[in-house]
C-alpha cells in the first residue's frame, strides 16, 4: 500500500510544470557570458516581441555589444499571446526548443531567459565576458520556427568603456 503511495505522489510531481534545466547553476559563467549585477552601470537596450501577418520577430533582431559590456535589456510583449527570450548559443537554443516542443508547458527560473503575457514588460540583465555570435529566440514551440530569434554579436574590447 506504501509503494502505491509513494507512487501515485511521485507521478502528481512529474505531472507538474517542468522547470528549465540549462544544465548551469545560477550565477555561473557560460559560454556567452553571465548575470549582469543590478548594483552595476548598464547599457539599456529595449528589445519588443510581437507577431504580425503570421510571423513573429522580436525588433531589434540583431544587437551590438563589446566583450565585457553589461546590458539591461528592457522587454516588452506587444503581442496578444505570450512570449519569451531566452538568451544562449544557437546549438543550446535548438536544444532547448527541441526538449520544449516535448514539454510545451515548461518554465524558465534561469537568469538568461523570460516569459512575458501579452502586453506585459519585464527585465534582464546580462553581462557579455566573451566574444563570438550568440542566439536569443523564443522557444515556445512554432516561435522560433515562425521568425522569433535574433543575433547578439559580441566584439573585443577596445579601449576604456
Amino acid at each position: 500500500m506504501f509503494s502505491k503511495i509513494l507512487f501515485a505522489a511521485a507521478l502528481a510531481l512529474a505531472a507538474g510544470p517542468a522547470l528549465a534545466d540549462a544544465g548551469h547553476a545560477h550565477g555561473e559563467a557560460r559560454a556567452y557570458g553571465e548575470p549582469g549585477d543590478a548594483k552595476k552601470p548598464a547599457r539599456t537596450i529595449a528589445i519588443t516581441m510581437r507577431e504580425t501577418d503570421g510571423k513573429m520577430m522580436f525588433i531589434p533582431s540583431k544587437i551590438e555589444v563589446r566583450q565585457g559590456e553589461q546590458i539591461k535589456f528592457v522587454l516588452r510583449n506587444n503581442g496578444e499571446i505570450d512570449h519569451e527570450i531566452v538568451l544562449a548559443t544557437l546549438a543550446e537554443n535548438l536544444k532547448h526548443g527541441a526538449e520544449m516542443q516535448k514539454n510545451p508547458d515548461m518554465e524558465h527560473d534561469d537568469p538568461n531567459a523570460r516569459r512575458l503575457s501579452p502586453k506585459k514588460t519585464g527585465e534582464m540583465i546580462w553581462k557579455f565576458t566573451k566574444v563570438g555570435e550568440f542566439d536569443f529566440s523564443c522557444l515556445i514551440p512554432g516561435h522560433r520556427e515562425a521568425g522569433m530569434t535574433g543575433t547578439i554579436v559580441v566584439t573585443a574590447k577596445t579601449g576604456a568603456f
